[in-house]
């Protein structure tokens, strides 16, 4: 039998209903691998192993009465650092700000804890959210299970990194440009973007989302049913909708999936990411889909309109910390905010429209197809010191070129680990659903899933 620490959701579920598992034991096992993988990996914040522990005693007695609370009564949880929990005070990754205790829970980490799930603590995230790495003036430098000398990703850098590490099945990550997906393809587990609204959120905004980061499509799927419950403080949020999470399975022939290779802009994609994504096509091709290339549909001034709107708006989030403040903020991220300094209020329309342009863009290039394909990002982990692959502030998003249009848009979409390179990297595989299908999203990666070849055993493992 596989250490506690790697079972999944699933699993451990099964394994309290016929009590052959106890949820203390699991969590004793969790907490010890984790101290056993911190000091190499960095992907914790605020592990509070004693309200855990009380917790999963909770959920024991519970299970003991057959009388579980809920649908992931007893599993091991961890939320990135951006979601409040009660009384854990929210750096966002940043030595600049004011820590003041969280006054109540996030909907997601609500909506956790009714469920009963066992929250351990919360991951790391770069400076304010908007790296593509693990590098933050706040945390400890987050390093990638794969391999420590490469990033994780981010800006859900440790949700991550934890998800592959084996920290427990169930990791929670928000995006707002990728930060779940990029992540998510570069540590070699399952991230689902859904669409926007589906997931209610603290603090809404708009493109931002939260969803799961696991290691399979079902405690994905699992974590949705309890995620989408609805919650009034998100006022973007969708309707409620009844949607079965985990009818994952569904017929492949006919449908038309449309192949994006060539974003348009940013990073080339390297070979070895081309080949992946391509054998992905061709293994739904063969089990009887159509797959037709998708042209680029995304062009450089909607990608610089957008870089530009972002420099703005994190420019006036600067302006809420002092100077001594300001200092201890990572020096990329100033000089790349800089650059909205000296924009005018008519130069922010005009960048904000372009933000439309990408949204509208996108929505009609997938308008003829089921699903779309594509790589999550051009390249595999890049270095774990750098805050992003150029390292240079003046082109901070050439990465995130294949993400970043489904934010705009608002169309689901997940990552799913679509091979390696020569060196044991993961390659993430994009898949794209047309606007609130998040549940053909899911049902497409469980495909994939059970047909791509099998996958190489989890890094940092442990008995």
């Amino acid at each position: 039998m596989p250490a506690l620490h790697q079972l999944g959701a699933h699993e451990l579920l099964a394994a309290y209903r016929s009590r052959s598992l106890s949820p203390v034991d699991v969590l004793t096992d969790v907490l010890a691998h984790i101290t056993a993988c911190e000091p190499v990996l960095h992907a914790t914040y605020a592990v509070d192993a004693y309200r855990a522990m009380a917790a999963a005693q909770a959920s024991e007695g519970r299970w003991q009465r057959g009388e579980p609370m809920g649908l992931l009564d007893g599993v091991p949880a961890l939320l990135k650092e951006n979601i409040a929990t009660l009384g854990v005070p929210i750096p966002l990754g940043c030595a600049a700000t004011e820590l003041r205790p969280a006054p109540a829970d996030a909907p997601p980490a609500a909506r956790l804890r009714e469920a009963g799930a066992v929250i351990l603590g919360k991951t790391t995230m770069p400076d304010l959210g908007m790296l593509s790495s693990g590098l933050s003036s706040f945390h400890p430098l987050t390093r990638n299970p794969w391999n420590p000398e490469r990033t994780p990703g981010g800006s859900s850098a440790g949700a991550a990194a934890a998800a592959a590490a084996g920290y427990g099945p169930l990791q929670v990550g928000t995006d707002i440009g990728g930060s779940i997906r990029l992540p998510a393809g570069w540590c070699g587990v399952f991230g689902l973007k859904p669409s926007h609204g589906r997931v209610p959120i603290g603090a809404p905004y708009p493109a931002r989302v939260a969803g799961p980061i696991t290691r399979s499509v079902r405690d994905a799927a699992l974590m949705m049913a309890v995620l989408s419950r609805p919650d009034w403080r998100d006022h973007m949020s969708l309707p409620p909708e009844r949607i079965d999470w985990m009818s994952l399975g569904r017929e492949l022939r006919g449908l038309r999936i449309g192949l994006m290779l060539d974003a348009g802009w940013g990073l080339a994609p390297q070979a070895e990411v081309t080949a992946a994504i391509t054998a992905a096509a061709r293994a739904f091709e063969d089990a009887g889909a159509i797959v037709e290339p998708l042209a680029p549909f995304v062009d450089r001034e909607m990608a610089d309109g957008i870089d530009r709107f972002w420099r703005t708006r994190a420019w006036v989030d600067l302006q809420a910390f002092d100077a001594r403040q300001r200092c201890r903020v990572l020096p990329f991220i100033v000089a790349w905010a800089e650059g909205g300094a000296t924009l005018s209020g008519v130069d922010l329309m005009r960048n904000y429209h372009q933000t439309l342009a990408m949204r509208a863009a996108t929505v009609a290039a997938c308008q003829p197809f089921d699903f779309v394909l594509s790589p999550v990002a051009p390249m595999p982990a890049f270095a774990a010191e750098l805050p992003c692959p150029t390292n240079d502030p003046a082109r901070p998003f050439e990465h995130i070129a294949y993400t970043v249009p489904f934010n705009m848009s608002e169309q689901p979409a997940a990552s799913i680990n679509a091979g390696y390179t020569a060196d044991g990297l993961p390659i993430g595989l994009q898949i794209i659903g047309r606007r609130f299908d998040d549940l053909g999203v899911l049902q497409m990666a469980w495909a994939w899933e059970q047909m791509r070849p099998t996958q190489r055993p989890w890094p940092m493992s442990s008995p």
